[in-house]
């Protein structure tokens, strides 16, 4: 016996009620089986009773585990023998054809996969597209310091200054880096 307190007042939980409500809420469960089926029209059939048998097992999308087609609501003397088939059919992913819904899936998951490998190609492409223009940039940086003409450059201040030697020297070895990471093979 379970005893709860609400306030003032105690609430005496028996093991039949406890059971009771576990039976309840096992019941909603199974509410939750659906079957999804394609019908002769092309269109998706939802419904927690399976389908007839005139839909072909290839149009099944989804079952729930361990249940087989529903009996037919009309009058055919070829019935019984048919439940007898598809009952004996081995129900379960191995064993049934890829339904439309996976095929689509799986076109879905091959169009975002080629689209993130153009995007890692686009990305590549941009890549060697910068590294080539800063190797450029960096070639002609060299040059001009290697030619000795007197270079300026602004400070932090906004004034022109003209470089000395040591600049120089900084810049150069600078440039020199740029230009052997940017324009290696």
């Amino acid at each position: 016996m379970q005893i709860r307190r609400f306030g003032r007042y105690t609430h005496v939980m028996k093991p039949q009620k406890i059971l009771l409500g576990l039976a309840l809420s096992l019941l909603g469960a199974t509410a939750f089986a659906q079957w999804q089926w394609i019908d002769k029209d092309g269109r998706k059939v939802y419904s927690d009773r399976g389908p007839t048998l005139d839909i072909p097992e290839k149009n099944i999308v989804k079952r729930p585990s361990g249940r087989s087609l529903a009996q037919p609501t009309g009058s055919d003397a070829s019935a019984p023998a048919d439940a007898a088939v598809a009952a004996a059919a081995p129900q379960g992913p191995a064993s049934a054809p890829k339904s439309a819904l996976d095929k689509e899936l799986e076109a879905k998951k091959k169009a975002a996969l080629d689209a993130e490998q153009a995007k890692k190609k686009a990305d590549e492409e941009r890549l060697v597209k910068a590294r080539a223009e800063n190797c450029s940039r960096a070639k002609q940086a060299q040059a001009t310091i290697d030619s000795g003409v007197r270079m300026g450059r602004t400070n932090a201040a906004g004034e022109r200054e003209i470089m000395d030697d040591a600049a120089r020297a900084v810049e150069a070895k600078r440039i020199q880096g740029i230009v052997a990471a940017d324009c290696a093979p």
